[in-house]
């Protein structure tokens, strides 16, 4: 089972086991991580779970679509390069030990 560390919007970090084929969106929110609302349920709709991506990490990543690239572009906290929607991002092995940072807010 992979593991995914989101560093919350205090700094303080949870280390979860994740399966693959779930989203980083669908870890975060069956898990209680505070700073993930995931209001669209994961139907890449509404951008209430954006999250920054570690930059070693973020090219290995296949690119964002179109919709999710559109959403993106309206995100409540600042876009990065490495901004991404974690419904939109699918655990796999090789995630294996991902760091993934949470906004300071969502809406």
């Amino acid at each position: 089972m992979p593991k995914v560390t989101y560093v919350l919007a205090d700094g303080s970090r949870r280390s979860l086991g994740l399966s693959v084929g779930a989203s980083l969106m669908e870890g975060a929110t069956g898990n209680a991580v505070p700073g993930v609302l995931g209001d669209c349920g994961g139907s890449c709709a509404c951008a209430t779970c954006h999250v920054y991506i570690e930059d070693a990490r973020a090219a290995a990543l296949p690119p964002p679509s179109e919709m999710e690239n559109e959403l993106l572009n309206g995100v409540a906290a600042e876009r990065r390069p490495t901004s991404r929607l974690g419904c939109q991002v699918r655990v796999t092995a090789e995630l294996d030990g991902l760091v993934v940072v949470l906004p300071e807010r969502q809406t």
